[in-house]
């Protein structure tokens, strides 16, 4: 099982704070870091303010050099699909071929009435969704030399030469999440590389999964190529007191915690995470919520990760 660090940085983070997130992820053996794509926080005063999704990933991608780097998930509305497929091949490009792209319908209205974005109804942005979808992978797995339109209900692309392209060929793996019993199980089977399942129990686990590989084979797709994973809150401590203190820091309670998302002591952690993994988990989003916290990564480097298989 894959492991990566998951971060909120628009409830209160510099990019000052994502680099050294993002150095001691590096240095302690995670797979990847990756953060989400939100302008306004759910929780506190969100100070100094949110930091752009894919202009500090960007600033990563030049500041470390072996760690993939990902949103999750970008939101459809904040973005033409045109200009974002031009962003994250240049990101790509910059990291050296390590970059991920999570792309969702979005689903925070307060940050788009906050600034100034259309949020239709849901509906709508799913069909934005798969419109989106069609047209970055389409831009980038159209050959040098050739062109890529689309004529869809939302978007229209005439004679694009499809530039650049990302250094991932194909094309960067694309991922798609939610929850969703329908709309999301097809769209990941159509497009994704990676369907992933956020913020829900391992009893949703299975099925949701069995969900998304009963669309894949309608498609006539092979399941077993499509990665599965899910995203928790992750809470750990050395002992019962650090795991409360943690907990407190977030402002949870470890027992919430250790019944709904990843929470206890590193041997606690470490069965509820192979609980996930015998259920068809590929790879884990640990989201970590207290950035300052640089000991709780590294106390999950050394007493977790290595009891992952």
């Amino acid at each position: 099982m894959k492991a990566r660090i998951f971060v909120e940085p628009q409830e209160g983070a510099t990019y000052d704070q994502l680099l050294e997130v993002a150095r001691v992820v590096e240095a302690t053996g995670f797979d990847a870091l990756f953060r989400s794509d939100h302008l306004l926080t759910m929780r506190g005063s969100g100070l100094p303010g949110p930091t752009d999704t894919w202009a500090s990933l960007a600033a990563l991608a030049r500041e470390t050099s072996r760690i993939r780097l990902g949103s999750m998930l970008t939101s459809a509305t904040f973005r033409l699909p045109g200009p974002l497929a031009v962003t994250v091949a240049q990101v790509d490009n910059m990291s050296g071929g390590r970059v991920e792209l999570g792309l969702g319908a979005g689903w925070y209205e307060e940050e788009h009435l906050a600034y100034g974005i259309p949020f239709p109804p849901v509906a709508e942005r799913f069909e934005r969704l798969e419109e989106q979808l069609a047209i970055v992978t389409g831009l980038w797995e159209t050959p040098v030399g050739g062109s890529f339109s689309f004529k869809g209900k939302h978007y229209q692309l005439t004679g694009s030469p499809a530039l650049p392209k990302p250094l991932q060929q194909p094309r960067p793996p694309l991922i798609v999440g939610g929850s969703g019993t329908k709309r999301t199980p097809r769209l990941a089977a159509t497009f994704a590389d990676e369907y992933n399942l956020p913020f829900h129990g391992l009893a949703d686990a299975g099925p949701q999964f069995s969900r998304v590989r009963a669309a894949c084979e309608k498609l006539g797709r092979d399941p077993a190529g499509l990665r599965l994973s899910v995203a928790q809150v992750i809470c750990c401590g050395a002992d019962e007191a650090e795991v409360r203190r943690r907990a407190q820091a977030i402002g949870r309670e470890a027992a919430d915690l250790r019944a709904n998302q990843v929470a206890g002591t590193p041997d606690e952690v470490v069965e509820r995470l192979l609980e996930y993994q015998a259920a068809g988990t590929g790879t884990v989003y640990l989201q970590v919520l207290d950035l300052d916290d640089l000991d709780h990564i590294r106390l999950l480097s050394e007493s977790v990760l290595p009891h992952l298989t």
